[in-house]
């Protein structure tokens, strides 16, 4: 595998860090990201990140990981970061179909084969990346338990939204407009349009800052809002997923009582369906659970480490 970009100090993760750039079967290029715990390695974590991000993103967590025993491995999904886009406009979040995104991850797993990460392996997914771990994990992912952060089993939206939301997307999508931005969103990207009072992602402003200094200094890493087609798979997907049976895995989800982005109940729905599976409510969070305050990212580390 060819060695990738990867900007090590805005990451802010772990000093040994490291990308390569790895192909899905339909040809595009992927980036991941490799952080090898300098500890007594109790395994491999497969992180899967949500829409609009990107590996540096994921620095600090791979940094917090470390400090656990585990080495990190991170994606750049299609369309995402430095991985190919598939939009002339590289700002829109955009997808043709959500199934591609199982490539990417099959993609993911055949580096890791190739790169003899240390067994056992595991998974974190976070919103998007948790819709695609758990499609991976149903078609057989090889981990030995998971974790999902605010996972999109669902996208919060009220009944109105709702009902208007899947005409709208199915037919743009039906008149080849599926990557034009959905109804209220741009090109720009979130945490430089949001001040942070009032943001959906964090209660804690030196995350928050964080998000902003990556924003402004890796700018041909980021992403606006979504396409119409995105909304129009994502309801998609999720809707098909929400008929499937929890797979015969260790999980457990954590999601924000402030969450304003995915659905708690359809949430709530799944991990009660879920044989061996536990949902914790967090107090006084928001979506970005990783990007939280300091004594929650501690408790949702801990209760993931006890867990693997």
């Amino acid at each position: 595998m060819e060695k990738a970009v990867y900007y090590s100090k805005a990451a802010e993760g772990p000093e040994n860090g490291s990308a390569y750039w790895i192909h899905a079967k339909d040809n595009v290029r992927l980036r991941a990201g490799l952080w090898k715990t300098g500890q007594a390695c109790k395994g491999t974590v497969f992180l899967f990140p949500g829409r609009t991000e990107y590996i540096e993103l994921w620095g600090r967590t791979a940094a917090d990981l470390d400090r656990l025993g585990y080495t990190a491995f991170a994606i750049d999904w299609r369309g995402q970061g430095l991985a190919d886009r598939v939009t002339g406009d590289r700002k829109t979040g955009h997808v043709k179909r959500f199934s591609e995104f199982q490539m990417d991850a099959a993609a993911m797993f055949e580096a890791a084969e190739k790169l003899n990460l240390p067994k056992p392996w595991y998974l974190i997914g976070h919103s998007m990346g948790a819709c695609i771990g758990f499609r991976a994990l149903t078609e057989g992912l090889p981990v030995s338990a998971c974790a999902f952060t605010a996972p999109m089993f669902g996208i919060k939206l009220s009944l109105i939204e709702r009902m208007a939301a899947w005409p709208l997307t199915w037919a743009a999508q039906a008149l080849g407009r599926g990557h034009i931005y959905a109804p209220g969103y741009t090109g720009q990207t979130y945490v430089l349009g949001s001040a942070f009072e009032g943001n959906k992602l964090t209660n804690d402003p030196d995350m928050y800052q964080h998000w902003v200094s990556q924003a402004l200094s890796l700018s041909e890493l980021q992403i606006g809002g979504p396409s119409m087609g995105w909304l129009f798979q994502a309801l998609r997907e999720t809707r098909s997923l929400s008929g499937v049976a929890s797979p015969q895995i260790p999980c457990i989800s954590f999601c924000g009582d402030q969450d304003q982005i995915v659905d708690i109940p359809a949430i709530q729905n799944r991990m009660e369906r879920w044989p061996g599976g536990s949902l914790a409510l967090i107090q006084n969070a928001k979506h970005a659970l990783f990007a939280e305050r300091a004594e929650v990212r501690e408790r949702v580390f801990a209760q993931i480490d006890r867990l693997f």
